[in-house]
């Protein structure tokens, strides 16, 4: 099969053509695939039709499927996390920029997400390169940087603190069983199959620099956070129905914006690990 790869911007995102990734796909196909994921940091398939069956066995074309620990309320389809939002939802999944999941020991490596239905207009996603966040930093910044590491953990987006249930149609665990996941990862990682360096930080896992307090960690984050979403490092997709988002969650963050509160807009998710 012959795919037809067309960058949208020149920082990241590629449209994907020539494919129903539904199908069985050979060998070569999957392996084009990957390399323009590697390529362009997320890619974007138009009018797919994927069941949960053929959404989780494309997925497996490109590794094991991760089971997400705060989605689980023992429903069929463990590796599937169901993105709702319903008109008045006060707030949504994904609504500041984030990776995924990245209080794990070992975050996902991507994600595939499938609109379901979508608003005629808003509910866009963003999506901002990590490579070049890095990249453009001075050397001064990088040299202060190279041995810094980050503290996750998921206290803000999970367990009865995080009061985000009564916010929104998607849920999450709010029990009292709930026990936070933390891990510390590197500010600046290598790509582990590209070799490219880029940050690592996003605001609603990372808590403090390890060996640091909160307070002497946040300056330094906020500028971060700031730097690793200039326009020039960003992408937007605007949903179809049909449409697939698959972003590399190692070097790109991502937002789900807001601005539709009157329609519905129902997704479908499964992670790599």
């Amino acid at each position: 099969m012959s795919i037809t790869v067309t960058p949208i911007t020149g920082a990241l995102g590629a449209e994907i053509g020539g494919v129903n990734v539904a199908e069985d796909l050979d060998d070569g196909t999957v392996a084009a695939i990957r390399q323009a994921l590697l390529d362009h940091g997320v890619i974007f398939f138009r009018d797919q039709t994927l069941d949960v069956e053929s959404h989780k066995a494309f997925t497996r074309r490109f590794g094991e499927l991760f089971v997400h620990p705060n989605f689980q309320f023992g429903q069929e389809n463990p590796e599937m996390v169901y993105v709702r939002r319903e008109p008045g939802d006060a707030k949504v999944v994904g609504g500041d920029w984030h990776a995924d999941t990245t209080m794990m020991a070992t975050p996902p490596m991507a994600a595939i997400l499938y609109a379901m239905e979508v608003p005629a207009v808003g509910g866009d996603t963003l999506f901002a390169n990590q490579y070049l966040a890095y990249e453009a930093l001075s050397d001064g910044m990088k040299r202060l940087l190279a041995p810094l590491r980050a503290v996750h953990n998921d206290s803000r987006v999970a367990g009865p603190q995080a009061g985000l249930n009564a916010q929104r149609a998607s849920q999450i665990r709010e029990d009292d069983a709930w026990r936070k996941t933390e891990s510390i990862h590197p500010v600046v990682r290598s790509h582990p199959e590209t070799g490219r360096k880029h940050l690592f930080v996003n605001r609603v896992y990372v808590h403090n620099f390890e060996g640091m307090t909160v307070a002497e960690s946040q300056p330094l984050l906020d500028y971060l956070y700031a730097h690793a979403v200039r326009p020039e490092f960003t992408c937007r997709f605007r949903w179809r129905p049909g449409s697939i988002a698959f972003w590399d969650n190692r070097c790109v963050l991502h937002l789900a914006v807001h601005d539709n509160h009157d329609d519905a807009r129902h997704m479908r998710r499964t992670q790599i690990a």
